[in-house]
């Protein structure tokens, strides 16, 4: 099994905590964010913009609609996304994390082949729970031109994923597909013919409805915003019981993930998934050692005070995984 690895990033400018470790260093996020720049090209994200602490423009990360309206800003101005909208009441997610997920993925199919990030359609990228935002295709087709397919249980949230890709004109990059049963994660979901290069997920983190709903109210207070003449939301930055919550948390999705990762263990050159909990990591590791796994690794991601981590492992030996890359990645002639 391989050494666990960890991903450097640049600070940011704007934080108190510069000298600390944050974005990757590819991540388009990690300067300070020009919000006249943001403002021209979004003109409706004015109404939200503030002067935080620091004495710097921000918005008010306690409001909904000041999130959904900066998400758009961000993916219109970095990403070239003009279209972009979510259902009321669903996850509303921080665009800099996601982004740096996806630059994770990309530095580790790069140790596959010789240190070059492998760019283009050729690539090929299944995000389990895509969520009504589509986030993670949305970047990763956009830095690094991979072909996506979402996947999700939910109706509504592929609904709104399927206007935000056609809305942008990218079905021919972005498939999105149901899966019909909550109780699996891959199974009936990948079809036998299908070889993806790279898997990602980022799991319901919580047990239950009122775990989720505690967790944000730490956060608020810890950020002192619990100002009792002010009503903030429940959840921060939204989200449905699928995309917060599920029975057994995080700690019982990844092991259901590692166990059907089995099952497609010769489909999938890598498999990861985001771990929030750092007490959740060992027990994954474990599980995967013994489900087989020729190499599991673990990649370090920090944003601000925030530390997370992603886990990725692979069933493809050394040999098997060159060869993928070759019969994958090179454009044949012909």
């Amino acid at each position: 099994m391989s050494a666990p690895k960890t991903f450097k990033a640049s600070p940011r400018p704007d934080k108190p905590d510069a000298g600390k470790p944050t974005l990757h260093p590819r991540n388009r996020h990690t300067g300070r964010y020009d919000f006249p720049a943001l403002i021209a090209g979004s003109p409706e994200l004015a109404a939200f913009v503030i002067i935080n602490p620091y004495g710097k423009q921000s918005i008010d990360f306690a409001n909904p609609d000041a999130v959904r309206v900066f998400n758009r800003a961000l993916l219109r101005q970095f990403y070239g996304i003009a279209h972009w909208d979510i259902p009321p009441g669903y996850l509303c997610p921080p665009i800099p994390g996601r982004a740096d997920y996806v630059h994770g993925l990309a530095d580790l199919l790069a140790l596959d082949n010789a240190g070059e990030i492998p760019r283009g359609g050729l690539v090929r990228a299944l995000d389990i729970g895509t969520g009504a935002n589509c986030i993670y295709p949305l970047i990763g087709l956009r830095e690094y031109g991979w072909r996506f397919t979402g996947s999700d249980i939910d109706a509504i949230a592929l609904a709104s994923a399927r206007t935000i890709v056609a809305a942008n004109t990218l079905g021919k990059s972005i498939t999105l597909r149901q899966q019909s049963d909550p109780r699996h994660v891959f199974a009936g979901l990948v079809q036998p013919d299908e070889r993806f290069d790279v898997t990602l997920c980022n799991p319901p983190f919580h047990a239950s409805q009122a775990e989720a709903s505690s967790g944000s109210q730490r956060k608020w207070r810890n950020l002192g915003k619990l100002d009792p003449k002010r009503k903030l939301p429940t959840l921060n930055f939204g989200g449905q019981a699928a995309e917060l919550w599920c029975e057994g948390g995080e700690a019982a999705f990844i092991a259901r993930l590692a166990d059907e990762s089995r099952e497609v263990g010769q489909q999938v050159c890598w498999f990861t998934t985001l771990v929030s909990k750092a007490g959740n990591v060992q027990p994954l590791q474990a599980r995967l050692k013994k489900l087989g796994a020729q190499h599991v690794q673990v990649s370090d991601m920090s944003q601000g005070q925030k530390r997370s981590r992603f886990v990725a492992w692979t069933y493809l030996t050394d040999a098997q995984r060159s060869a993928w890359r070759a019969t994958r990645w090179k454009p044949q002639p012909g």
